[in-house]
């Protein structure tokens, strides 16, 4: 196997960072510069010192001074999140293009840290939805404003044998349990430029191989991607690491197995799943990653047979930017294609999305619109029921000399 280039990874911290140029995606947080008091004049008190002959023009000069403004002080984030990234920097020093990798690490550090068993999915959801959206700066309630930023794809929350692409239809009534292994999977835009990280959380320890094992796999897939490597070769990569554990729930040892039939994937503007994917498994694929290139590195492990199959309610629809447009007969399709050209175009949506905007009585034509190609939907994806399964991932960016993690926090 060839051997990837040294490319140095910039594991990006919340004190730390790259600026972005007008060509990047959204790149890593620097950190809220320290505000700096202004420099009174000093003036010596001393009674003994002699009297000196001031010279008028210098006298005038120096009363003339003026002193240093003083800079603003970085303001504190709330809990949980609502200060938009742009207030958070004091005298503008965050650089612009940085401000969907600040939002994604600070909805989701504060997601690990508000989320309990006893909250229902739509708590969830829409917690950690209004808080990406206050912290652009873009509510998306009138029209085209999500376009200019906001979520750049709905909350994926997939409990246990759910491997992906649930998100909460309205009416849902589903409570998170102590017993349940949650795979949280959020996208940020600005600009259409889209950062992509999950992580799991298990609330019992039996579960803590699995995402252990799924981790390691997802921080090999970062560590050995880079330029000229070559997809196949990384998928092999990865498959080795996750499949090195295994898993003891309930007296029974479980292989830990990727799932076979997923991928990572590039990133477009507007477009979360771009033209190159990186499979979990070695195989074949000879195509190779290339300077410029942003990559969702993200891997799915499972207790089961590491396969998944589609079924369920489906939440997830995005507008296939190849449609051929054709005349509508249905007036509601007509209705809710306008809606989601003018709010979302190829950024995926949810049912949610449509209720928040407006909507009502929509999906009789937004089905027409998926008969029709027009919108695609993406339903749930399932392993073996009775299986757990687990999601890691991030957003990176390939330059010329340094691999950016865009995504990378302090929590993973």
């Amino acid at each position: 196997m060839t051997d990837p280039p040294e490319l140095s990874e910039k594991l990006v911290n919340s004190g730390q960072g790259a600026a972005a140029n007008a060509a990047d995606i959204p790149v890593s947080n620097r950190a809220a510069a320290s505000g700096i008091s202004g420099e009174g004049e000093n003036s010596d008190d001393g009674e003994d010192q002699p009297a000196v002959a001031v010279d008028a023009s210098a006298a005038k000069k120096k009363k003339n001074k003026k002193k240093k403004p003083k800079k603003k002080q970085a303001k504190t984030q709330t809990d949980p999140p609502s200060i938009p990234i742009s207030q958070l920097f004091p005298n503008n020093t965050y650089s612009k293009g940085e401000e969907a990798a600040e939002a994604h690490r600070q909805v989701r550090q504060w997601a690990q840290r508000s989320i309990k068993p006893g909250q229902t999915l739509l708590e969830i959801a829409n917690g950690i939805e209004d808080s990406a959206r206050r912290l652009v700066g873009h509510d998306g309630l009138t029209e085209g404003d999500s376009l200019i930023a906001g979520m750049g794809f709905p909350t994926g929350l997939n409990i246990d044998n759910v491997v992906a692409h649930y998100s909460p239809n309205a009416g849902c009534k589903t409570v998170l349990k102590e017993s349940n292994v949650l795979k949280v999977d959020i996208g940020i835009h600005v600009g259409g430029r889209i950062v992509d990280s999950a992580f799991t959380m298990a609330f019992d320890p039996v579960y803590d191989n699995l995402l252990a094992a799924v981790k390691d796999a997802t921080n090999t897939g970062v560590r050995e991607a880079g330029i000229d490597v070559r997809v196949g070769e990384l998928g092999g990569l990865i498959q080795e690491a996750m499949e090195s554990y295994e898993c003891e729930i309930n007296g029974k040892t479980h292989p830990i197995k990727a799932v076979r039939n997923l991928c990572g994937h590039t990133i477009l503007p507007y477009s979360i799943h771009g033209t190159k994917t990186v499979p979990f498994v070695k195989s074949n694929d000879t195509t190779k990653m290339e300077e410029g290139d942003v990559f969702a590195i993200e891997t799915f492990g499972s207790t089961g047979v590491g396969r998944f199959v589609e079924g369920g309610e489906v939440s997830h629809y995005a507008l296939r930017g190849d449609a051929n447009r054709k005349d509508l007969t249905l007036a509601s399709a007509r209705n809710v294609l306008g809606a989601i050209k003018k709010n979302f175009s190829t950024i995926p949506f949810c049912r949610r999305y449509l209720d928040r905007i407006g909507q009502e009585k929509y999906l009789l034509g937004l089905n027409n619109l998926v008969k029709s190609g027009i919108v695609e939907d993406y339903p749930p994806l399932n392993e073996k029921q009775g299986t757990y399964t687990a999601q890691f991932e991030h957003t990176i960016l390939l330059r010329p000399n340094v691999k950016e993690v865009i995504s990378r926090g302090e929590d993973f």
